[in-house]
Order: C-alpha cells, then sequence, then structure tokens
C-alpha cells in the first residue's frame, strides 16, 4: 500500500511540474464501438490501435447518440441542452424555449474560448454543426462560426453532412471556399477527409515554426465514416471481398475478438442482429457498402498517422495529449437507399461545374465533371456521383455487441471508444491498459481546464455562464479513481437515460422505463424494472430533476401558438 501511495504521489507531482500539454481531440461521425481494430474491428486502424497501445483505453465512455447535441455537450462541457442544441441546429426556440435554439448559446463558453484565455492558441480543422446559420449572408451570420468562438484558425464545414469530393459550406477562416479554387490547398485529387488531416498537419507545424513556447489545442473533427460513402478506389480495393459473409459473420468475427481484448464480459448476451443476411437479396450491394465504410475509416485512421508523425518531427509528441472519440453510434437511417436503381451515364449529361463555384447543397445534383449523383437501390456507393448510407444490417454490425443505434439511449446509440494518449502525462501503470469509469463529452471541458491551468469564466461578454457538469479526468490518466459527484443523464428525441454507478435506467420514446445493471449486463438484455419498482421511481425522479433544470421539452416538440389557436377556436 505504502509503494502504491508513493507512486501516485510522484506521478502527480511528475505531472504538476511538467509543461502544460498540447490538447488534441479527434472526433469522428456516425461510427460504432466495435469499429475501430483496438475496440475489436477488422477495419485496418494500426494508427489508432498503436495509440491505445501506448495510452488508455475507456470502456465506457459516452457520446450524446447524435451529432450536433454530442458536438455542443463536447465544445462547451454542459448538457447540449444547456448549450442551446437540445435537438439539432433547427430554431425551435420560439416555440419552446432556449434550450432548442439550435445555436451554440452565449451563456456557454467553448474550450477552444476558455483555453485560448489561458495562454493556448486554438485550431479546429473538420465539422462544425454547431450554427444555425451555416449558409451566411452576412458578417453578423458568422457569430456562431469558429473564430467567432474562440479558434485562431478553422478549416472545415459549418454544416453537418456532404460530398467527400465536393463538400457543401467548405470555409476557410471566415471566408467559403471551393475546394478547386483554394489559392492555398490544391491537391491533384480533393478528398475532404484527406484535406482535414492534412491542415491539422498544417496547423501544428505552422505552429512548431510560429509559437514553439505556447501550448496549442486542436480539435479535428472528421465527417467519416458519416453517409454518403465516398472512398478513394485505393482504399476500397483493400476490402474487396471482405464482408461477403454478410452481418452475422462479420459481427461474431467482432465478438470473438473483443473477448480476446477484455472488452466483452462472459455474462453479457450480445444484441441480436436484426436483419438476416440470407434474405438480402443484392448481397454485392451490401457487401459493397461496408467496403467503401471500412475504407473512410481506414482514411481516417491514415490521417491520424500522418499527424502523429508530424508532432513527431516537430518534437511535439511527447507532451500532446490525444484524445479520440466518436459523436454516436452507428446510423441505421436510410439515406440513399430506397427508391428505382439509377445506372451510371457513359458519359456526362451535364454542363461541368466552374471550379470557383460553391457546392450549396447537402446532397449535390452532380458532379463537377458533369455527372448526375444518383441515389437507390443497388447504386453501388464509392464515386462522387453516388449518395448512398450503409443501413441498419451493417451499423448494428458497427454498434456489436450493444442495442440500437444512432438517435437512441441504449447502448448502441451512445457507446463511443475513448483513446487518451499522452507519453509524459500518463502514469506508467496505466499505459496500454484499460479504465472502466462511466464517462462523457462533458468531462473533456473539465478535462481540458485541468491540465491547462486554465480559469474557466464566471461571465463572458456580459452573460453569466453556466457552471462546467463534467469532472475532470486527469485522476485517471495517473492510475486513480475517478469521483463524480452526480448520475450521468441523456435526452433526444424522447429517448431517454440516466447513468448511476452501475444501474441505468433507460427509455425509446415513446416506450417506458427500463432498468438495467450495467456490470453484468452492458448489452441491456435483461429488463430488471418489473422486479425493482422503488429504484425505477428514483431514478426517474433524478431524471426529470435534470430535465427541468436543462430545459428538456416533451418530443416531439410542439408550437405553443398552435395550441393557443385550437383553444381560440373552442372558445
Amino acid at each position: 500500500m505504502r509503494a502504491l501511495l508513493a507512486f501516485l504521489c510522484a506521478a502527480v507531482a511528475t505531472l504538476s511540474a511538467a509543461p502544460r500539454p498540447n490538447i488534441i481531440v479527434i472526433l469522428t461521425d456516425d461510427m460504432g464501438y466495435s469499429d475501430l481494430g483496438c475496440y475489436g474491428g477488422e477495419i485496418a486502424t494500426p494508427n489508432l490501435d498503436a495509440l491505445a497501445a501506448g495510452g488508455l483505453r475507456f470502456t465506457q465512455f459516452y457520446n450524446t447518440a447524435r451529432c450536433c447535441p454530442t458536438r455542443a455537450a463536447l465544445l462547451t462541457g454542459l448538457y447540449s441542452h444547456q448549450a442551446g442544441i437540445g435537438h439539432m441546429v433547427d430554431d425551435w426556440s420560439v416555440k419552446v424555449g432556449e434550450a432548442y435554439v439550435g445555436d451554440l448559446s452565449r451563456k456557454a463558453v467553448t474550450i477552444a474560448e476558455v483555453l485560448k484565455g489561458g495562454g493556448y492558441s486554438t485550431y479546429m480543422a473538420g465539422k462544425w454543426h454547431v450554427a444555425r446559420k451555416a449558409k451566411a449572408e452576412s458578417e453578423a451570420d458568422k457569430h456562431n462560426w469558429p473564430l467567432s468562438r474562440g479558434f485562431d484558425r478553422f478549416y472545415g464545414t459549418i454544416h453537418g453532412a456532404g460530398s467527400f469530393f465536393d463538400p457543401n459550406t467548405l470555409v476557410r477562416d471566415r471566408s467559403y471556399v471551393s475546394p478547386y479554387a483554394d489559392p492555398e490547398y490544391r491537391p491533384k485529387d480533393y478528398y475532404y477527409t484527406d484535406a482535414l488531416s492534412d491542415h491539422a498537419v498544417r496547423f501544428v507545424t505552422d505552429h512548431r515554426a510560429s509559437a514553439p513556447d505556447r501550448p496549442f489545442f486542436l480539435y479535428l473533427a472528421y465527417t467519416a465514416a458519416h453517409w454518403p460513402l465516398h472512398a478513394k478506389e485505393a482504399d476500397i480495393a483493400k476490402y474487396r471481398g471482405r464482408y461477403d459473409a454478410g452481418y452475422g459473420a462479420i459481427s461474431a468475427a467482432r465478438l470473438e475478438k473483443m473477448r480476446a481484448l477484455g472488452l466483452l464480459d462472459p455474462r453479457w448476451k450480445p444484441a441480436p442482429l436484426r436483419d438476416d443476411w440470407a434474405g438480402v437479396s443484392d448481397k454485392a450491394w451490401e457487401a459493397r457498402c461496408m467496403e467503401v465504410y471500412a475504407a473512410m475509416v481506414d482514411s481516417m485512421d491514415q490521417g491520424v498517422g500522418r499527424l502523429v508523425a508530424a508532432l513527431k518531427a516537430n518534437g511535439q509528441f511527447e507532451n500532446t495529449l490525444i484524445l479520440y472519440m466518436q459523436d454516436n453510434g452507428g446510423c441505421a437511417e436510410a439515406i440513399g437507399r430506397n427508391g428505382a436503381f439509377k445506372p451510371r451515364a457513359d458519359k456526362p449529361t451535364l454542363p461541368p461545374l466552374d471550379a470557383a463555384y460553391l457546392q450549396p447543397d447537402m446532397v449535390p445534383k452532380q458532379t463537377r465533371d458533369g455527372f448526375p449523383v444518383r441515389q437507390g437501390a443497388g447504386v453501388m456507393p464509392g464515386p462522387a456521383d453516388t449518395y448512398v448510407g450503409y443501413g441498419r444490417g451493417w451499423a448494428g454490425v458497427s454498434n456489436t455487441p450493444f442495442r440500437e443505434y444512432k438517435h437512441w439511449s441504449h447502448e448502441g446509440g451512445i457507446s463511443t471508444p475513448l483513446i487518451a494518449h499522452w507519453p509524459a502525462g500518463l502514469g506508467q501503470g496505466v499505459k496500454g491498459g484499460m479504465d472502466y469509469h462511466p464517462a462523457h463529452l462533458i468531462d473533456v471541458m473539465a478535462t481540458c481546464v485541468d491540465l491547462a491551468g486554465a480559469k474557466y469564466p464566471a461571465e463572458s461578454a456580459g452573460e453569466k455562464i453556466r457552471p462546467m457538469e463534467g469532472v475532470s479526468l486527469m485522476p485517471v490518466f495517473v492510475g486513480r479513481i475517478l469521483d463524480r459527484p452526480t448520475p450521468l443523464f441523456w435526452e433526444h428525441e424522447g429517448n431517454r437515460a440516466v447513468r448511476d454507478g452501475d444501474w441505468k435506467l433507460v427509455s425509446k420514446h415513446p416506450g417506458g422505463w427500463e432498468l438495467y445493471d450495467i456490470q453484468s449486463d452492458r448489452t441491456e438484455s435483461n429488463d430488471l424494472a418489473a422486479a425493482q419498482p422503488d429504484r425505477v421511481k428514483a431514478m426517474a425522479a433524478q431524471w426529470d430533476a435534470w430535465a427541468a433544470r436543462v430545459g428538456v421539452s416533451p418530443w416531439p416538440l410542439k408550437d405553443p401558438k398552435a395550441d393557443e389557436g385550437k383553444n381560440s377556436k373552442k372558445k
């Protein structure tokens, strides 16, 4: 015991004496818990696997089940309703209050704003998706864009989805830019994932040259592997035939690997897949969808590798904390999968687009060289003239071994890997290991403030700032217990949950509460609600109090004025 205490004291002393670390937060899009190699997947992710091997893997880290709310919670350290993104970036504020304004609240501060105030340089590459005005008509419309919320430099998209070959709302700093007429970045073949990786490398390298004595914060928010399924042919070729065996076979292989890795407790009963591969009519198309999805993840991992190589070359690697996580579980949305098959034209049938043309549409009408963009069952994804998602069957595989998908608060919707890598800061006893504490996106702000020695403000620009909701993960980095004084909560589209210790109360809208002992049943297969009504009542009361405090409104959201109109007619 004395030896352990001595080790912990030495670790804390070393940590407090070290220079403040650079901090990189990497967020990927629409990926499931088991997609990475180090979490059980067959997709080649050697660079993230290497970070896990030299760092720490969290097994019970959580997101908010959807892109906008996750980004709001991650950036602010608040629950998404407190940050103004109770649903998405659609504006319901007039109808149901400030929790649904669809724009990042000024009663919240971002990690970039806090760390910039603490002497950090701040950079972002990637998907923003917390501003209602993605298509700004004036400078005033950019009040919630990255450079207005604490970032020094930005390259990415304001909107939440779009073509990987011709992204819409692409912005450099505060100005829209066409990927094909950008004087600062003109690769031979434009691919958005590569562009984000390249700019992340550029930002850290430029920082080393211009401000070597200042720490930096980098937020790298990939859109991979969100639909549409777009990837480079060289990456797709690596996975040709890999998924021909179908959903069940791939999921079974993942389960076996997860057991070997120690990620799957033998007491847990994996969630059954809802789709039967034998009944799939177009297996070649279904297999191709997962091949392209895997290629998208592969390309993202290659970019992480280039970023790590740049950090090492710049002498920045040892004292940089890298946090990798995902915004929600696998996506079962049917985007581009319904309707009649549309064959590819033999030659362009539309006029080519000018290089300076700014893509206005999430789903482009055509490619740059004049091919119509195609959707529909059987359209083989990958090229720029397709716009398809991978569907519910493969989403179930991505979420192995958990239930449900993006949107829902069961484990399949909210469970994300978290990899923490920091050579100079992680205790020797935790490197290469796993941590089992429940943790959440709201903890990232608290962790960054803690490590940066920054001051979280009580006020900003005349607004009273809401206090942080999360706790710092710094104790876990040196092998200590994580003390969380309050439960964790979720709500999205009426899907609800509360996690208190090992117990989780969860509801899929419009259903009732279910109760699970997560330690013995992480896969939520044995509902104990009927057997423990008192616990259900107590935890439901916790959730109700939280919902009232953060401004949750019943789903579906309603316009109070519509009810007023009905009542006036009755009178």
